[in-house]
């Protein structure tokens, strides 16, 4: 067992970074890296970028290794159990391993690793609220033009595929009257709210698109016809014209349904990512289904509704395939990992800058 590997990992969740809040384990990386002699820096955003020299190969070309330094919540005093070779949260808390796994994974490929190429690493702030890290990224500090993104919790499939994302912010404005009084002469702005989320068709619509409603806001007293109320909508498709058009088609019947009781809306939808996949039988791909033959996993490849940083890379043009960190039940205070998974990833890694440098 690589003891380092999984101190390091104990002691990384305990320092937090839920999403707008990770400067301290930022900086904590920045030492961490240092010390196995990279340049290492923050950009303007605060985002991490450290560069290591190629190890017992030269004129290979850079890859990027890349992770997300920010938790979902709750992510603050975590405190990791190790028992029975499971790694889990004291049980009020996430673990953390999403994405901290990862980067203990990549921290020790790096320091045992005996050849790799040059390596550039991208350590990423605010993926969980949006990828903004990696949109802000200051890519003209990196050269490398594939790579791959540690964040994928099965060790069994390697992601090579994201969906377009839409976001549908809804601002809705009625007339506020006494509820007792004179209710008649209010337009309730809930009910408007209300009207158009039940019109909605929401959840998963087929294979590859879904939709969804997640935060309503509105009204301020018992006793009154709210004037104004809110929510945000969502939608995603792997088909980036599926997705557009659903988006158009949530607008127009969120229009209709607030107008139908002569409330108003303000909608904006915001196309945020845009569906990319990368092929079967690209490089990044082909080296990770081989790295992970090697620690005896026979890997597939899928598409995923939900989306990593590895999709902004891709949109930039640098091939990042997603290969697993083996954390479970991510986003929940349940959330836990398993030793030997997090040795079979550190494997994989090890296996996969080999390959890089033959």
């Amino acid at each position: 067992m690589s003891e380092r590997m999984i101190k390091q990992f104990m002691e990384m969740v305990q320092i937090a970074s839920e999403s707008g809040e990770e400067a301290a384990f930022i900086d904590y990386l920045l030492e961490e890296f240092k010390k196995i002699g990279a340049d290492a820096r923050k950009d303007s955003y605060g985002n991490l970028i450290a560069k290591l020299p190629a190890k017992g190969c030269t004129g290979k070309q850079a890859i990027l290794l890349s992770c997300h330094a920010d938790t979902v919540k709750p992510g603050q005093d975590i405190k990791p159990v190790l028992k029975d070779g499971v790694i889990r949260s004291g049980g009020d808390t996430i673990l953390g391993a999403d994405d901290k796994a990862g980067i203990a994974e990549m921290l020790e490929a790096l320091r045992t690793a005996d050849v790799r190429p040059p390596i550039e690493v991208a350590v990423s702030r605010q993926e969980e609220v949006g990828l903004l890290g990696v949109k802000n990224l200051d890519y003209s500090q990196l050269t490398a033009k594939r790579g791959f993104l540690l964040d994928n919790d099965e060790l069994e499939t390697i992601v090579i595929g994201g969906p377009s994302y839409f976001a549908i912010d809804v601002e809705i404005k009625g007339r506020a009257a006494h509820a007792g009084m004179e209710p008649e002469k209010g337009i309730n702005a809930i009910l408007a709210a209300s009207k158009a989320i039940v019109a909605l068709k929401l959840g998963r619509l087929d294979h590859e698109t879904t939709a969804n409603v997640g935060v309503i806001k509105g009204g301020i007293i018992r006793n009154g016809v709210p004037d104004s109320a809110s929510f945000l909508a969502e939608c995603r498709s792997l088909n980036h014209e599926k997705g557009q058009k659903l988006a158009e088609e949530m607008k127009k019947t969120i229009q209709e349904q607030v107008e139908s009781i002569n409330a108003s809306a303000v909608i904006k939808v915001e196309n945020l990512c845009k569906a990319v996949d990368i092929p079967n039988d690209s490089w990044t791909v082909l080296a990770a289904k081989k790295a992970l033959k090697k620690v005896g996993i026979d890997a597939r490849t899928t598409f995923i509704t939900g989306f990593t940083d590895a999709s902004i890379y891709n949109n930039k043009g640098i091939e990042m395939a997603v290969v697993g960190i083996g954390a479970k039940l991510e986003h929940s205070c349940q959330e836990h990992i398993y030793v030997a998974d997090m040795e079979k990833a550190l494997q994989m890694m090890v296996e996969i800058l080999r390959l890089a440098a033959e």
